[in-house]
């Protein structure tokens, strides 16, 4: 456990969290960029086999409004997006980010013909496979296991918070429990998990979502994606917005309470996101949240003031949850 008075600087480079880029530089030893794909899937919750409509924050896009064209093929996709990058980054690798809707939710011979497309593409040095707990059958977890083994593997899964009340109000159709085994399939083969939680979900109070991040602290989870909500055009939650069910945050609430979250993560959790944006034309809000940087730093300047840093309330004793 870190002091007080300690130096956090050289933890984690020039920040007081553990950055996925600082993660993916020891990892790696230079720049690696995260290609986001659409690979055609659907959701369980939206084709009627657990639910129907989705969850009520994703968009027509299924959270994917940055990946590729669904109308392309995966490597067109692929080289268009990478290109785009490298506008801003000269020099780097690649991790194809299959990213849009739930990316184990097909038959396992087709998620190996898309899978190992991408591994096959010059400079790729892994796999992010977006996805859900209730999506992970056998036979698909055998064939994680071994991309694992010949790859560098990481599976997000979207949890969204750890309370059954505003699950069933968002529609995200499946319990914690679920999460937890799917947690346990994936981690009985060593496979890196991202949790994805969400601030700002209908109904949720401050201590609700703090509690959110204590009990990731808990699992046998080895990232972690902390979002902001954002209320977008055409989802069903604008429904919700319009009943009073959700109130967007504002910017200083939301920099102090992922600051709350962080000082109870544990430090070697890889910290993916602390915000967001959304496509501008179809925010609803909040609309702060379309300078990204102001949020960063303002984030870095709350840990500052502080005097804190990621896990410094973070009790191991408390991670048992397997």
């Amino acid at each position: 456990m870190l002091q007080s008075n300690q130096d956090t600087s050289a933890l984690w480079g020039e920040k007081r969290y553990h950055t996925w880029n600082y993660h993916l530089r020891q990892q790696f030893g230079e720049k690696i960029f995260k290609i986001p794909l659409d690979a055609g899937f659907d959701c369980p919750n939206r084709d009627g086999k657990v639910a129907s409509g989705g969850c009520t924050f994703c968009s027509e896009r299924g959270s994917g409004d940055f990946a590729g064209d669904r109308k392309d093929d995966l490597v067109t996709q692929f080289h268009t997006i990478k290109n785009r990058m490298h506008k801003k980054w000269k020099n780097g690798k690649y991790i194809g980010y299959f990213q849009a809707f739930s990316n184990t939710y097909a038959p396992v011979e087709e998620l190996r013909e898309l899978f190992e497309v991408i591994l096959q593409q010059e400079d790729v040095v892994g796999l992010a496979i977006a996805t859900r707990p209730d999506c992970l059958p056998d036979d698909v977890v055998e064939y994680l296991a071994e991309l694992n083994e010949r790859t560098y593997l990481w599976v997000e899964l979207g949890l969204q918070t750890v309370h059954e009340r505003t699950a069933m109000i968002i529609n995200r159709a499946h319990d914690y429990e679920c999460y937890k085994e799917g947690v346990a399939k994936l981690r009985k083969h060593g496979i890196r998990i991202c949790s994805h939680i969400i601030n700002g979900l209908p109904l949720e109070s401050h201590d609700m979502m703090k509690e959110t991040a204590q009990e990731v602290a808990k699992l046998d989870v080895q990232g972690v994606k902390i979002h902001l909500l954002h209320l977008l055009k055409r989802t069903p939650m604008v429904k919700q917005y319009e009943k009073g069910m959700v109130d967007l945050m504002d910017k200083d609430e939301y920099v102090s309470l992922v600051a709350d979250q962080l000082e109870v993560l544990p430090p070697e959790m890889v910290v993916h996101r602390l915000t967001g944006d959304g496509p501008a034309d179809l925010m609803i809000g909040p609309m702060w949240s379309l300078n990204k940087w102001e949020v960063l730093n303002a984030i870095d300047a709350e840990l500052k003031n502080r005097n804190s840093w990621q896990g410094k309330f973070f009790e191991p004793a408390a991670a048992s949850v397997k």
